[in-house]
């Protein structure tokens, strides 16, 4: 919670008021496109991943409270596209790439998959490379060789993409994780 990132103008604004012109309401910590025709500024997690894995990235140490992210001094921004069921549309993974890469995101933890190749998801995530954007995707967890067997987002051939597996107790790749 330490390492949220602020939206100042909307902090300072008016509630209710789209203080910085971006076209959501009250965006103070980030976006909410599940709805990705009526984007909302409440991107809370409703699910528990998305709040794990910043936790994992950047909780803040040294607080005495025994957990530390990887990152200490980092700026987390909440940004969504699946529903509590992790449903999504490619429409709200669009907005939400776009919407991270405009408000100045450096690396964006992607830890979804499903559907298949897609050029209009494939150019959000070009942008968001010529912005300088790194553009972490997780590999699946399906067993699969996504050099033979794609699966995306992390199998586009776009040089911000950095595919992650998982891995065991062990340091081996898990049982369940894609590879490739």
């Amino acid at each position: 919670v330490d390492n949220m990132g602020i939206n100042e103008a909307e902090k300072n604004g008016v509630a209710g008021v789209d203080d910085d012109g971006n076209g959501i309401v009250d965006d103070i910590y980030g976006a909410n496109f599940v709805n990705a025709n009526s984007p909302t500024g409440d991107p809370k997690d409703d699910n528990g991943h998305g709040s794990h894995c910043a936790g994992t990235i950047g909780a803040t140490g040294d607080d005495g409270k025994g957990i530390v992210g990887v990152a200490w001094n980092v700026r987390i921004m909440g940004v969504k596209f699946l529903s509590a069921s992790g449903g999504g549309s490619l429409d709200g993974a669009l907005k939400a790439i776009d919407y991270a890469t405009t408000n100045g995101a450096r690396i964006m933890n992607n830890s979804w998959g499903g559907g298949g190749e897609s050029a209009t998801l494939k150019a959000a995530i070009e942008r968001a490379n010529d912005a300088g954007v790194l553009f972490v995707a997780a590999a699946g967890n399906e067993r699969n060789n996504n050099d033979s067997r794609p699966t995306y987002p992390a199998t586009y051939n776009v040089p911000n993409v950095l595919s992650v597996a998982a891995i065991d107790n062990k340091g081996r790749l898990a049982s369940f994780s894609n590879y490739g």
